[in-house]
């Protein structure tokens, strides 16, 4: 199975997702409790699953048509769980419940490649490839509004009611708004120095990280 429990004092195994044998992706595992059972959900080339924690047991599936790599980690909130992928193939919002989930919507508004994408109130931020940065309403899936100027493709973190933004091809610093109401810059800076092992068709792809009042930025081995 994709997905397996290990004690974490003795590396023994707990249980192993036997009726989930979909290939390892770059995505993330959350952990969601919903209708009182707590479960780890997970997003593939093939599906989003969600398993239960206690056993392993497959619960739930919705299908999911990724490109080459999904990497963007699923959202959760209030028994919705929303996902997107780049390589063109878009996003969607699914609602849990009973055996199958119900699809919310599926569209193209929101292609992210990696760099994550926020979910800020009742909307989602983050970076679409040929879209730019843009807002995205949570609930119906329209685009806000969307930014292809200010900054290119890159990360998103966030903090204080704002969002730092990393630009991957130049190292590029933003920090905005974090506002439904358009794109409000409020500064930016170049990260450096910056690494010298990185290969020419490579770019910043580590994501910015906020904890204790302080910014960490890196670019492999700075």
């Amino acid at each position: 199975g994709l997905m397996v429990a290990l004690n974490k004092k003795n590396g023994t195994t707990v249980w192993s997702s036997e009726a989930f044998p979909d290939g390892a992706q770059y995505s993330s595992i959350i952990p969601i409790v919903f209708e009182g059972v707590r479960q780890y959900v997970q997003l593939t080339q093939k599906a989003l699953s969600g398993v239960r924690a206690s056993d392993g047991k497959l619960l739930w599936q919705s299908p999911w048509t990724g490109r080459t790599a999904v990497i963007p980690t699923p959202i959760y909130s209030d028994g919705h769980v929303y996902i997107s992928s780049g390589y063109g193939v878009g996003c969607k919002l699914v609602k849990l419940g009973g055996s199958k989930p119900k699809d919310v919507y599926v569209n193209k508004t929101m292609k992210n490649h990696h760099g994550g994408v926020i979910k800020f109130g009742n909307h989602l931020f983050g970076y679409s490839d040929g879209g730019g940065w843009l807002c995205q309403d949570f609930k119906t899936g329209e685009l806000v509004w969307n930014e292809k100027r200010a900054l290119s493709k890159g990360a998103i973190a966030c903090a204080d009611g704002k969002f730092y933004l990393v630009e991957e091809s130049t190292g590029n610093v933003v920090l905005i708004d974090a506002s439904y109401k358009g794109w409000k810059e409020r500064g930016r800076f170049q990260l450096t120095p910056q690494t010298k092992q990185r290969s020419p068709s490579g770019k910043v792809w580590t994501h910015p990280v906020i904890s204790n009042g302080r910014l960490y930025l890196r670019d492999q081995e700075m």
